[in-house]
């Protein structure tokens, strides 16, 4: 039948099948909910994406799409900035990449102001 779902928790049956949100096993009738990464116990990786929707990875490099002020200083990141080997992090607010820009040094920065070479 179909490889990608799993047997029946009570009856080992192969034959599952989905009904609406469930899983149904033919044989038993046994009705069950899928499990999930969450449910599992695994870590639920969130995706980033950039400015144009790219998908974002530990590493990568991007640039940046408009002029950053920095708080607490006069100094602005400027458009077309490189940032190399960016690391993705759960950041204070919605800050969610940890870098280092070439003359500024090390700060978070938001994905949404950024775009992947």
């Amino acid at each position: 039948m179909n490889e990608s779902l799993p047997p029946c928790p009570e009856c080992s049956s192969e034959y599952t099948y989905e009904m609406g949100a469930l899983l149904v096993c033919p044989e038993c009738a046994h009705e069950w909910a899928p499990a999930t990464d969450a449910d599992a116990g695994l870590p639920v990786a969130a995706v980033i994406k950039d400015a144009v929707g790219n998908v974002l990875a530990d590493g990568d490099t991007v640039t940046v799409v408009k002029d950053l002020k920095i708080k607490g200083s006069s100094t602005v990141i400027k458009v077309g900035t490189k940032v190399r080997g960016i690391r993705l992090v759960d950041g204070v607010g919605d800050h969610d990449i940890d870098c280092k820009v070439d003359g500024v040094g090390p700060m978070q920065l938001k994905s949404s102001v950024v775009k992947k070479i």
